[in-house]
């Protein structure tokens, strides 16, 4: 049974990081969580919203993912859960009129349970009256409101910005993830264990947008170091991304993601100060493989043991730098060709969203599967998420203190 259960309380053309980061995330370390949105049920689906920066006085949007539910709003008893998160966007704007998610929010607030709000999220906040005489930030557009209904109003000097009030926590936009994300486990009565690591994120232009920033965030939020490099390009430049999505289609779409901001410089790399090394995929590795030195700083961590995680056309990658011979991996159904000549042994991805350990090495088909691939990566790496309570269904709290094993052995997720 998994240690905490929160609630994700989704719309349509929520901003598509700040749901689909904490929602993975929140799961890797053990975290059961249900996403719903009003007058939706389990197996429906949000279109969700890219924002992003592009130079004019206000934010970009263009269309995200799909996000699908996975639990019915009717059905939803706030006594069963620990915590509530509210993605920001454009969803919190029309939620925040529907009486029934006011309701909701006035149950967590009112039992005191923790509540992680991010960006336009606090419009709903406000909306519910929860907010009086409570210290709090917000996307700056929302300063308005917030000061309106009583809040105690930080200005966010950046992005990043986050803010605790008790059970409350709050944050400007998607930027401040690692922060956020560590301040609600933190509420939720989480601590974390082995974090002092330092991990290589190796990136491309076009490499799929989830499959980068859920990952980089999510180990980030546990307090390890993380590095993002792109061969020919340092430290403070951006990287294109790719949502990569199935909407009817032989073969997923493709539309433009969000601008991915580098935070190192691949002609600096040490890779022996790094514990892992992470491949995300998309459509970088196509020409990433082609880059000897890529091939090469693969190649280094594989042959060291240590390591390496690899989703979906990453291993397009691995399989070119000749480090998959012998090996047990999956990646996305149409890599099966680079996986086999390669040298690899081919494991179904079958349900998309499994993972397999062999050995130093951890491989995911595609985004869904992020969740096991993030745990699984955290299991090779010693990184474990405690929690001192936990709810029953009955919504009665247990004193008694639980631990995340994120271990492949402990999910039977291992390539056997």
């Amino acid at each position: 049974m998994a240690a905490k259960r929160v609630l994700l309380l989704c719309g349509d053309y929520m901003e598509d990081y700040e749901a689909m980061v904490p929602f993975q995330a929140l799961q890797a370390y053990g975290v059961s969580v249900d996403a719903v949105c009003p007058g939706k049920k389990a197996g429906d689906a949000c279109p969700t919203a890219v924002h992003k920066p592009i130079g004019h006085q206000t934010y970009a949007e263009s269309k995200g993912h799909n996000f699908a539910l996975n639990a019915s709003f009717d059905e939803v008893d706030a006594a069963a859960y620990d915590g509530l998160v509210i993605p920001g966007g454009r969803a919190p704007e029309y939620l925040a009129m529907d009486e029934k998610v006011l309701a909701l929010v006035r149950k967590f607030s009112d039992a005191k349970k923790a509540i992680a709000s991010v960006c336009h999220g606090q419009l709903i906040l406000a909306a519910a009256g929860v907010v009086r005489d409570r210290t709090c930030t917000a996307y700056p557009a929302v300063k308005p409101v917030l000061v309106a209904a009583g809040a105690k109003w930080v200005e966010a000097d950046t992005m990043k910005k986050c803010v605790v009030d008790g059970n409350l926590v709050t944050a400007a936009a998607y930027d401040g993830h690692p922060e956020f994300i560590s301040l609600f486990v933190k509420a939720l009565g989480g601590s974390v264990a082995g974090a002092d690591k330092r991990i290589l994120f190796l990136c491309g232009d076009y490499m799929e947008d989830y499959e980068v920033m859920v990952p980089f965030q999510a180990l980030q939020a546990l307090g390890c170091h993380v590095d993002a490099v792109c061969p020919d390009k340092g430290a403070g430049d951006k990287c294109p991304t790719a949502i990569h999505d199935f909407e009817g289609d032989q073969t997923y779409s493709e539309k433009p993601g969000h601008d991915f901001a580098l935070n190192a410089s691949f002609d600096s790399v040490d890779a022996s100060s790094y514990d892992a090394l992470v491949i995300p995929g998309g459509r970088a590795p196509e020409y990433l493989a082609l880059n000897e030195k890529v091939l090469s700083l693969a190649k280094g961590f594989m042959d060291k043991g240590k390591p390496v995680a690899s989703i979906c056309h990453g291993q397009q990658i691995l399989a070119a730098a000749g480090v998959l011979e012998g090996r047990k991996c999956t990646a996305y159904p149409a890599v099966k060709l680079n996986v086999v000549l390669g040298g690899g042994t081919w494991l179904e991805p079958d349900p998309i969203h499994r993972c397999f350990t062999d050995g130093n090495l951890v491989t995911g088909a595609a985004w869904p599967a992020h969740p096991e691939f993030v745990a699984q990566l955290m299991a090779l790496l010693g990184i474990k998420v405690s929690f001192t309570s936990s709810l029953d269904g009955q919504g009665a709290v247990h004193a008694a203190a639980c631990s995340w094993d994120a271990s492949p052995e402990a999910h039977k997720k291992e390539a056997n």
